[in-house]
């Protein structure tokens, strides 16, 4: 009996030592995982967003292009050679023609109380929506400058000379404001792909104010 005693408590001990080992190494390995997941993730945007990538095209269009201001909304844009000033106010932002394009912004100024993030994840789901039923080119969420949105791009229209769209909605408060921004890039539709990279390198250079 004094034998099988010992004997017993020695094979609980190898058993417990055995479980704590184990458990160790488990620990280490999900610690290892979480140190992997973070540096994997570390990023300018936040889960389930994209920034913008520009491609070699893009960018040789934006480092040619020229800074334009919107003031009174802390906003500035680069657009290149030929987008002129059309009409700009305080909530309301044109530039550009019929030869290279449309760059339209506008604010509309929301109550406090606005679920802003509510109403932001409704436009990201209409936008897939509209990407399925073969209305949209691509859907996405996308932080430009901080800023986190919903981008678009439409579909080529079944007229030519139907305007086509690639296009950012976000929110931001501003001075004291709760503000839908939104912000656009636009031509007709037969000449919208000969424009698409300037329009990208447009709206990817955007600077908003927080």
């Amino acid at each position: 009996m004094k034998l099988i005693l010992p004997a017993g408590m020695l094979f609980f001990a190898l058993s417990f030592c055995g479980i704590t080992d184990k458990i160790k190494q488990q620990i280490s390995e999900s610690n290892s995982s979480v140190e992997s997941t973070e540096k994997e993730g570390t990023t300018d945007a936040p889960e389930g967003a994209d920034v913008p990538e520009l491609t070699a095209a893009q960018k040789a269009i934006q480092d040619k292009s020229t800074q334009i201001d919107w003031p009174d909304q802390g906003m500035s844009f680069k657009v290149p050679d030929g987008w002129a000033k059309m009409d700009v106010k305080k909530e309301s932002f044109n530039y550009g023609s019929p030869s290279v394009g449309f760059l339209i912004g506008s604010i509309s100024v929301m109550p406090n109380d606005f679920p802003s993030e509510i109403s932001l994840k409704a436009t990201y789901d209409s936008a897939l929506q509209q990407l399925k039923n073969g209305k949209y080119q691509s859907a996405r969420y996308l932080v430009i400058d901080g800023v986190k949105g919903v981008e678009w791009v439409e579909a080529m229209p079944e007229e030519s000379d139907s305007p086509r769209r690639h296009q950012w909605i976000a929110f931001r408060n501003y001075q004291g404001q709760n503000q839908q921004l939104n912000i656009m890039v636009s031509t007709d539709g037969g000449k919208f792909n000969d424009r698409k990279d300037a329009f990208a390198s447009i709206l990817y250079s955007m600077k908003i104010a927080k």
